[in-house]
């Protein structure tokens, strides 16, 4: 994107921006491209990179774990490994070990599943592969410290074995000669030391001369001298000598396993890069978290519909200080490229114009902006910025006339694709003088079909909004009531500056602001007058939309919860119908197959058997006892509809029910343990165990 001036990104704050996300990174890759973030004008990689930190944003909320931990830069030992000849040693291979290993989790963790899900980050891994081989190599060489094997090599391996013996007799001949010297009163209080890799005896230096060896020096005091012994010097220099030999060979095996490698130094490079490429999106994505940041729709053509848009830098310094951001809410587009905003002094009007600016370059950045996901942003590619007193010593331009040589450059170079911002158009100059021009400047930005923001106190800029194809009015909204601005931005409708009722809540004398309004012309008092009432008027209109459609959202609200439980309701009687009419199959069910078996059962007894009347008897009591019990099953819920059951003993005159067929009747005499119960106009003898006593449910009070 071309941006003019140079410090338009200072202006705006986006170094603020890049600060932000530059702290967040870990890796010197990820920072380095912080600090040089690219505003991109070309929609595949905006879309790409809005995408992939979208996407690890989604991780994030998650709580999903990414394995990107490695976080050194060992850039330069990569390099050395390409340069024919190097050498590198444990420590290196350590780093580029687990470097390898990381890429290997990274490469693990996009499996099937979750490349499917994750398109946009799985592109950072398309120039790059996991090569195992090459922790393979460094494993059959190094062990987990970085040491090399002893059996990394058969010279290596005899070598080690040398001078283990060696180091071992030595070890011995040494205690020996230490034994002896203690005994004599020699050696100091250290015993032994080592010097230039050699094994010495510590002795007060009144003794040294009595103790045949080499002096290899003396304490800053004088008082020790450090001596090898005559019997050791052979084994000294044998193990010196192996020692030698241990550091050239596994000098000769590192300097292989760097020729060996040094083929797979792009690779490597190119793990470096995916690393701090998934760290630098990590950052973008922890970035947008704080801001509570969004993926907005992209346009391949310029234009913008914000909804709900957050100065960034705003938010998070007001989220920090717990107080609320009030959002920017408007529509640029062919129709309306131009948004002309009045209103007081401090009542927002540069605000709106950097959140509209700031998001912008953010986007086009591949950065989330806070703003309502159904946002959607074009793509500019150019933006032109004029913001505060550009007053320049230097060149002794005063600021009206800086002013006009940066409209200029507006009008000189701006076109379909460019956005732009003016706060004061017009102001320096004679406000007639300076209203006359800033029409100028508007109708031929107008003209070259570019975007933008402009901020004015001049009433010829608001009526000439009203009348000019492509130019819209906005105002920023003021409580006059209590003399506050409300930092709200209206489009459709110029805005009063609220001149005097600013006068009067600093507490200007009356008499003075009286006087001031009839120094102003007639109409045009009347007219800010006008805007004023007009604005007044629309927020008290605007209160009232609130509340109705607070109401009417609570009368939608209770419709649903109102149909929620009648569809509740219908479902439970639909469920229960069908588990009646469920269990009714399932018991007819039952019932058929039981007399299935049992008339194939009567089948085969008539076959066998020679007494066919037997047969038939069975026949008889299998069909008609059926018949009989589905009688007394319908009368048993007849009865029990009718009658309730007791626990009181059963006397003369009670009424009762019989236990078999449920039949109910009225107990005439008791007779031992039976009685005789009158049923209609019939008396039978039951036994006692065999009745219930019961009572007429329509009798009860």
């Amino acid at each position: 994107m071309r941006l003019y001036p140079d410090s338009a990104l200072n202006q705006l704050e986006f170094d603020k921006v890049k600060a932000l996300l530059a702290n967040l990174c870990k890796t010197d890759y990820a920072q380095e491209k912080a600090a040089h973030l690219r505003i991109h004008t070309r929609k595949d990689f905006i879309d790409r990179d809005l995408q992939q930190t979208h996407e690890f944003k989604l991780i994030l909320m998650q709580g999903q774990y990414f394995p990107n931990d490695f976080l050194i830069n060992i850039s330069r030992d990569i390099k050395l490994l390409s340069i024919p000849g190097a050498l590198l040693v444990g420590e290196q291979w350590m780093q580029i070990k687990k470097l390898t290993e990381s890429i290997g989790s990274i490469f693990r963790w996009f499996d099937n599943e979750r490349r499917m899900a994750f398109p946009a980050l799985t592109l950072a891994l398309r120039e790059s592969y996991y090569e195992k081989a090459i922790v393979e190599i460094i494993n059959e060489v190094l062990d987990d410290s970085g040491v090399v094997k002893d059996n990394a090599s058969p010279e290596l391996q005899k070598i080690r074995m040398s001078l283990y013996k060696r180091r071992n007799e030595l070890r011995r001949m040494f205690e020996k000669v230490i034994q002896r010297m203690a005994k004599a009163g020699y050696t100091a209080d250290i015993d032994e030391s080592f010097s230039n890799g050699r094994r010495v005896v510590a002795v007060f230096s009144e003794h040294k001369r009595q103790v045949k060896g080499i002096l290899h020096g003396e304490s800053d005091s004088r008082k020790t001298a450090f001596i090898e012994p005559e019997e050791t010097i052979e084994l000294n220099n044998e193990v010196f000598s192996l020692e030698n030999e241990e550091l050239q060979e596994v000098q000769r095996i590192l300097k292989a396993l760097t020729a060996k490698l040094s083929v797979y130094a792009p690779l490597l490079q190119s793990y470096i890069q995916v690393i701090g490429e998934f760290d630098f999106i990590k950052a973008k994505a922890q970035l947008a978290v704080k801001m509570n940041a969004n993926l907005p729709e992209i346009a391949d053509k310029a234009q913008m519909t914000l909804v709900e848009a957050y100065h960034p830098l705003l938010y998070l310094y007001n989220k920090e200080a717990n107080k609320k951001t009030i959002p920017v809410t408007l529509t640029l587009n062919e129709q309306h490229r131009i948004l002309v905003i009045s209103g007081p002094n401090a009542g927002g009007k540069t605000v709106t114009m950097k959140t509209i600016a700031l998001n912008q370059m953010m986007v086009q950045s591949g950065l989330l902006v806070p703003m309502s996901a159904l946002s959607q942003l074009g793509i500019f590619k150019q933006l032109f910025i004029h913001i505060g007193d550009t007053q320049n010593l230097e060149f002794e331009l005063s600021t009206y006339s800086s002013h006009l040589l940066h409209m200029k450059h507006f009008m000189e170079n701006a076109n379909g694709k460019t956005l732009f911002f003016i706060d004061e158009l017009g102001s320096g100059s004679d406000p007639n003088l300076g209203g006359s021009f800033a029409e100028v400047i508007m109708e031929e930005l107008a003209r070259r079909h570019s975007y933008g923001v402009v901020t004015t106190h001049y009433l010829n800029l608001k009526v000439m909004a009203n009348h000019t194809q492509g130019i819209l009015n906005g105002a920023m909204q003021f409580d006059e009531v209590n003399l506050l601005p409300m930092y709200k931005l209206i489009t459709g409708k110029p805005g009063s500056s609220y001149t005097f009722a600013i006068a009067e809540r600093i507490g200007l004398p009356k008499h003075l602001i009286n006087r001031a309004r009839k120094l102003v012309e007639d109409d045009h008092f009347k007219l800010d007058k006008l805007l004023n009432r007009t604005e007044q008027d629309l927020q008290h209109l605007e209160k009232e939309q609130k509340e109705l459609n607070r109401l009417m959202k609570e009368n939608e609200r209770l419709k649903k919860e109102m149909e929620q439980v009648l569809n509740k309701e219908k479902h439970r009687q639909q469920v229960e119908i069908l588990r009646n009419q469920n269990q009714i199959t399932e018991d007819r069910l039952v019932y058929l197959k039981d007399m299935e078996r049992k008339l194939k059962q009567i089948v085969l007894d008539w076959k066998k058997s020679d007494n066919k009347s037997e047969v038939v008897k069975n026949l008889q009591d299998l069909l008609f006892k059926q018949k009989e019990k589905i009688v007394v099953n319908k009368l048993a819920k007849k009865v029990d509809k009718q009658y309730k059951e007791l626990t009181q003993t059963i006397a003369v005159g009670s009424l009762v029910k019989l236990k078999k067929n449920y039949q109910v009747g009225e107990v005439k005499e008791i007779r031992g343990k039976r009685a005789i119960v009158q049923i209609g106009s019939l008396p039978i003898n039951v036994e006692l165990a065999d009745l219930i006593s019961v009572q007429k449910i329509e009798e009860q009070t």
